[in-house]
């Protein structure tokens, strides 16, 4: 989904959370060009108000924290748990600033597409600026962005690869709503969460969405005068549906910075990890993903003392942090602290008895044993709570395979190229539901 990263190292036997997979309860990642989903917030549903497009926006990596007003924030003492002499200067420019920065090129498209969005001027035309803007941005013809969650891109970055999360689709169309005037706000949806595996990490993702509001200068017909339009790139969202709460920019930015390191984490980049997540902390310290990043960064790095610290921090504030919890416990057991391991450990399994992967990972055993059939009930477990996770798609199609249901194999391996998130995975799983195609062709021929 495109928030920020909440992520901790597995530890299949310390910490009760099981290594693989991912535990989502709700639709995420689109595949294709998708179109834009919106709703209107505060309107009375009826037809034709309710534009159904046909996209969504999702977020991927991390889970969201509280929004904080500034001024509440300084106040967070972040000094303790900074340790700048451990890492070697970093080499990437890491300034908020540039985050939500519209680049010249941008400008241009936004001047051409929209040519009166600048300026101010009264707009006679009937057509709501907004949904111009979307078309503009989402449309096939147009611009036409895509989905891709493999990296997370600042606006502008995001707007030259024509493709991005939920969190950097959420900063670009944020940025040229600014820009067009339109008055903009950010909200995080509650029950939106999505767990994935990357290498010898969980992650979870939160999700979030973006609400535009009517320039001042726009016709308005008299009765209709809504006061927002909320945009979500998440496919099959029930956006009339959703608790959300309003977030910041500055949430935004550090949601940005601390998805940056759980990325770089995952590529065995942990100096470059450090400086993000650092980033992100300093800049939202009412961010706890982020300082959970942090210790995780610090325990990578072999610093499990100042890990132990930063996943106390957390729970500190959130005393039922699964994540923090989970990773506290680990660091825990590394320094031979183990009767507070066990406690946490077993508060765990009274706050989370199913953890995440628990059953795809038992399903995965139940492969490895030849027992395809339990393999098979075990991933529709996991299914039935992760419904739009690429991942368990894939291996109930492997378990059809040795059950020799090759119908259900072929729309499994569909279901996982449609909820794959990055292009890598969307071209494996084509391929490999263009070969099965294949395969069954021949097997029919042969059968004439």
């Amino acid at each position: 989904m495109g928030t920020s990263h909440a992520i901790h190292k597995v530890h299949p036997a310390a910490s009760g959370i099981s290594r693989g997979a991912a535990h989502p309860a709700h639709p995420v990642h689109p595949t294709r060009a998708p179109g834009w989903r919106a709703t209107l917030l505060g309107a009375p549903r009826r037809a034709g108000l309710a534009l159904m497009a046909a996209l969504a926006l999702t977020s991927t990596l991390t889970g969201c924290a509280s929004v904080g007003d500034g001024s509440t924030a300084a106040r967070v003492d972040t000094a303790p748990l900074i340790h700048d002499e451990l890492f070697p200067p970093s080499r990437d420019v890491i300034d908020p600033a540039q985050v939500m920065t519209m680049s010249p090129r941008m400008r241009e498209f936004l001047r051409a597409r929209l040519p009166n969005a600048g300026s101010g001027t009264l707009m006679t035309e009937t057509r709501d600026m907004r949904h111009m803007l979307l078309d503009a941005l989402y449309t096939r013809g147009e611009l036409q962005l895509e989905y891709d969650a493999e990296t997370t891109r600042t606006a502008a970055e995001a707007f030259d690869a024509k493709a991005g999360n939920c969190l950097s689709l959420a900063m670009m169309t944020a940025v040229f709503a600014r820009e067009a005037g339109m008055p903009i706000m950010f909200r995080q949806i509650y029950d939106e969460e999505q767990w994935s595996r990357v290498g010898d990490l969980q992650v979870v993702s939160g999700h979030v969405n973006i609400a535009l509001g009517r320039r001042k200068s726009d016709f308005r017909v008299i009765g209709n005068d809504e006061p927002s339009l909320v945009v979500d790139f998440l496919p099959g969202a029930q956006i009339a549906r959703q608790r959300a709460m309003p977030l910041e920019e500055r949430t935004i930015v550090a949601m940005y910075f601390n998805n940056r390191a759980a990325e770089l984490m995952a590529q065995a980049q942990l100096d470059r990890a450090y400086w993000y997540a650092r980033a992100a902390w300093l800049h939202e310290p009412r961010l706890l993903a982020a300082l959970n990043t942090l210790g995780v960064i610090y325990r990578r790095h072999g610093d499990t003392a100042l890990a132990e610290r930063a996943f106390r921090a957390v729970l500190a504030r959130e005393p039922a942090n699964v994540q923090a919890m989970a990773n506290l416990a680990q660091a825990l057991r590394l320094q031979g602290q183990l009767a507070e391991a066990e406690q946490l450990e077993t508060r765990l399994a009274q706050i989370q008895p199913y953890p995440p992967f628990k059953f795809f990972d038992l399903g995965v055993a139940a492969m490895k044993a030849g027992d395809y059939a339990h393999a098979r009930d075990l991933f529709a477990k996991e299914i039935a709570r992760s419904a739009y996770y690429h991942e368990f798609h894939f291996w109930m199609a492997l378990a059809n395979v040795g059950l020799g249901k090759w119908d259900v194999v072929r729309e499994e391996l569909a279901k996982a190229e449609e909820y794959s998130v990055t292009q890598p995975q969307r071209r494996l799983y084509a391929a490999k539901l263009e070969s099965l195609k294949a395969r069954m062709e021949r097997t029919s021929t042969k059968l004439r």
